[in-house]
């Protein structure tokens, strides 16, 4: 049981200005020095720190951040798996300055993020499968921030390095391509599900690329907002002969609906596309894509066969 508070104690008085002050000061050296700490400890490579005011090893100019856009998730796992995957790039690209904004539900969302860039260029990359509400309206909303010169990248769907992963994760899952190229074997491929009739049609697209790679049906279905559900699909399947079915996680990060997902086939199911390797090169080109690109809508609308 816990023990009152002795009388005598008053409570605090509230902080004053300059109090305030110190401690948020303290509050960013202390998340600066974390941030040259890696997940297991250690101290990270000095690639991985931010070095805005840097010039180019030519002399130039240096290159713009690298903004990574993930969704956010409850799910602590989820935004372990960004961090994995933003690593991978900056192992990829040494020097390159990389940041993280959540659209919602983590921090530093991006807003925040912007604000740290002020006065310099960043390329927006959202970690996002599709061309949907967060691609076409959430994102050049927030890019029009104050100070910053910025460009928004294609979502990272639909395009082949993402069948690059999808097959690995599948293959993770036990799919054996000698095993299951025959007539009873196919694929759901499970996304999070958009009103956006753009979103549905880059998820059928990689659905297509899917099946080409497989050499078996791929079936789209979907967590929300349109059908069918990845358990409807699962039975029209069977009702086909296609018992052995898996299911392709098509998210970026675990998250309720990749869980969900999931759940229909679990002995059957991949993991999300995370920080495969293939992921890791694909943010890479839509950030070379949009630099290259003479404006930013040039970027959202750039598609996935480049």
């Amino acid at each position: 049981m816990t023990e009152p508070a002795p009388e005598h104690l008053q409570q605090s008085p509230p902080l004053t200005h300059s109090t305030a002050h110190l401690l948020a000061r303290i509050t960013d050296q202390l998340g600066a020095q974390l941030s040259l700490v890696s997940r297991n400890g250690t101290r990270r490579p000095m690639h991985r720190t931010r070095h805005p005011d840097r010039p180019a090893a030519d002399g130039g100019t240096s290159a713009p951040a690298l903004v990574a856009v993930a969704h956010g998730s409850r799910d602590p796992q989820g935004l372990r798996t960004v961090l994995a995957l933003l690593d991978r790039v900056r192992d990829l690209r040494p020097g390159l300055d990389v940041r993280l904004g959540h659209i919602e539900l983590n921090a530093p969302l991006l807003p925040d993020t912007l604000d740290g860039l002020r006065g310099a260029e960043a390329v927006l990359v959202p970690l996002l499968l599709g061309r949907g509400h967060h691609v076409k309206r959430d994102l050049p909303a927030t890019a029009a921030a104050p100070g910053v010169r910025t460009r928004i990248a294609a979502p990272l769907g639909p395009h082949p390095l993402l069948v690059e992963a999808l097959y690995g994760r599948l293959v993770e899952a036990g799919w054996d391509a000698a095993d299951h190229g025959g007539r009873h074997a196919a694929v759901v491929l499970a996304a999070a599900g958009s009103r956006d009739p753009d979103s549905a049609q880059d998820t059928r697209r990689t659905a297509r690329l899917l099946a080409e790679r497989l050499g078996v049906p791929v079936v789209p279905a979907y967590a929300s907002a349109t059908a069918p559900t990845v358990p409807a699909a699962l039975r029209a399947l069977a009702a086909r002969g296609r018992h052995r079915a898996f299911v392709a996680s098509y998210f970026t990060a675990p998250g309720r609906f990749a869980s969900a997902c999931a759940d229909a086939v679990p002995h059957r199911a991949a993991a999300p596309l995370g920080a495969h390797p293939a992921m890791a090169r694909l943010v890479l080109h839509r950030y070379d894509q949009a630099r290259m690109a003479a404006t930013s809508a040039d970027a959202v609308t750039l598609l996935a066969s480049a």
